[in-house]
C-alpha cells in the first residue's frame, strides 16, 4: 500500500452482523492495509473505536468465547423511558473490555455516528469521550434508551448513515473501504429454514422471559399480555422482532441509496442473512466471514495499490 494513500474504512451498522468487521480488519491487516481514518455506526462504531484504540485483538478473543446467556446477562431491562434496554452494561462492558480515552488523542482518525432524536440530523462524534460516542452510535431505537450526552439525545446512527463513507472522506482519505452488513438481508428471495434472516429472535426474547420470571407474582401475572405482544407467538413476530428488524431493513435501503452518489472505492459485503440480528453470541462466525470478504474483494483492494 503506497506510504502516501491514506485509506479510510467505513464500517456499517448491523446489530450482532458487525462482529465480521474484526474479521474484515484482521485480513486487511494482513494484507498489510492499515487504515488511518475509521469511521463506525452504531456496532461499526464500537468495533471502529476498538481499532482506533488498538484492542481489535482483545475484542475478538472476548467475542468467540461469548455465550448466549453470557448476552442475556448484558442486558438491562427499563421498562419505562425511551427503550427495553438502558446500556448502562453495555457501557460497561466497553470500559473493561476495551478502554476510554479522548477521541481527539486517538493515532486513528475516529468518528462515531449518531442521530439526534430531536433534529433528525446527522451527528459526527469527533471529540470527547469514546465510550459516549459509542453509546449514542447504538442506541437502536426501541431496543436501546437514547444516549443523553451534551444537552442532547441521540440514537442509532443507521437512521441517518448506515455506511460512513462520507465521514470518511471529510476526515482525510484518499480511498475508501466500505463494509455493508446488511447488503444481502432485503436482496435475497429464497432463504433455508435455517436462515432466520431479520426475524431472528435470539437472546432478546430469552432475556425478556427471564427478566418477566423475576418479578413478584402479582406484576408477573400483569406482564404477561405485555410479553406476548412483545415477542408474539411463534408463528409471527413480536414488537421487538418488528423494531429490529423494520430498522434494518431502512438502513439497508438508505445505505444502497447513499452509496449510489458517493461510491467507495472498495466495498466489501460479507454475507450474513443467516446470522440474526441479535446473535451476538455467533462472533466466530461473522468474524470469519469477514475474513473471506475481504478475501473475495482482494482485486479491488490489489487496484488500491
Amino acid at each position: 500500500m503506497p506510504e502516501q494513500l491514506k485509506i479510510g474504512l467505513a464500517l456499517g451498522s448491523g446489530s450482532a452482523r458487525g462482529w465480521a468487521h474484526l474479521g474484515v480488519i484482521r485480513e486487511l491487516e494482513r494484507r498489510g492495509i492499515r487504515p488511518q481514518v475509521v469511521a463506525g455506526t452504531s456496532i461499526g462504531a464500537l468495533v471502529g473505536a476498538a481499532y482506533a484504540l488498538g484492542k481489535t485483538r482483545d475484542l475478538e478473543a472476548w467475542v468467540r468465547r461469548l455465550t448466549r446467556w453470557d448476552v442475556i446477562r448484558f442486558l438491562d431491562i427499563r421498562l419505562t423511558g425511551g427503550g427495553l434496554i438502558e446500556g448502562e452494561r453495555l457501557r460497561d462492558f466497553f470500559l473493561h473490555h476495551v478502554a476510554d480515552a479522548p477521541i481527539e488523542s486517538l493515532p486513528v482518525a475516529f468518528a462515531a455516528v449518531a442521530t439526534d432524536l430531536r433534529t433528525g440530523r446527522e451527528v459526527w462524534f469527533r471529540t470527547g469521550s469514546v465510550v459516549e460516542a459509542v453509546r449514542a452510535s447504538v442506541a437502536v431505537p426501541g431496543l436501546f434508551t437514547p444516549a443523553h450526552l451534551n444537552g442532547a439525545w441521540y440514537v442509532d446512527g443507521g437512521l441517518t448513515n448506515p455506511v460512513p463513507v462520507a465521514v470518511c472522506r471529510a476526515l482525510g482519505a484518499d480511498a475508501v473501504i466500505a463494509v455493508d452488513l446488511n447488503a444481502d438481508l432485503v436482496s435475497r428471495h429464497v432463504r433455508s429454514d435455517r436462515e432466520e434472516g431479520l426475524l431472528s429472535r435470539g437472546p432478546v426474547t430469552e432475556w425478556v422471559r427471564q427478566a418477566a420470571s423475576r418479578l413478584p407474582g402479582g406484576l408477573r401475572d400483569r406482564a404477561g399480555q405485555v410479553l406476548t405482544s412483545m415477542l408474539g407467538p411463534k408463528d409471527r413476530p413480536g414488537i421487538v422482532e418488528t423494531v429490529v428488524a423494520s430498522v434494518n431493513i431502512m438502513q439497508a435501503r438508505i445505505t444502497r441509496s447513499r452509496m449510489a452518489g458517493d461510491p467507495p472505492e472498495v466495498l466489501i459485503t460479507p454475507r450474513l442473512a443467516h446470522i440474526g440480528l441479535m446473535e451476538f453470541e455467533r462472533g466466530g462466525e461473522a468474524v470469519k466471514e469477514g475474513r473471506a470478504a475481504v478475501i473475495r474483494a482482494a482485486e479491488a483492494l490489489e487496484a488500491l495499490e
